[in-house]
């Protein structure tokens, strides 16, 4: 199972157009904690490219959202696509 397969099955679940979530919300369901990283927004750019690095956002964008880091607040809202 890769690192961020059980955020991708989370949003899945959910049936709503925009879901929010914590940094906290996020980690508890990896069960493990976000790389410093994250508290960029390009961290969570949504790259669609076969090529990409960013192996984090193919958990988002395989379950259709899109990720929207809220500046300051340690918040994503996830859009869906």
């Amino acid at each position: 199972m890769a690192k961020y397969d059980p955020l991708h099955d989370h949003l899945r679940r959910q049936k709503t157009a925009t879901y929010e979530m914590t940094f906290r919300d996020i980690e508890r369901v990896l069960a493990g904690l976000l790389p410093h990283r994250a508290q960029r927004p390009e961290w969570w750019a949504n790259e669609r490219s076969p090529d990409t690095r960013h192996v984090q956002c193919r958990a988002w964008l395989d379950a259709g959202y899109d990720a929207v880091l809220e500046n300051g607040a340690e918040r994503v809202r996830f859009e869906r696509r």
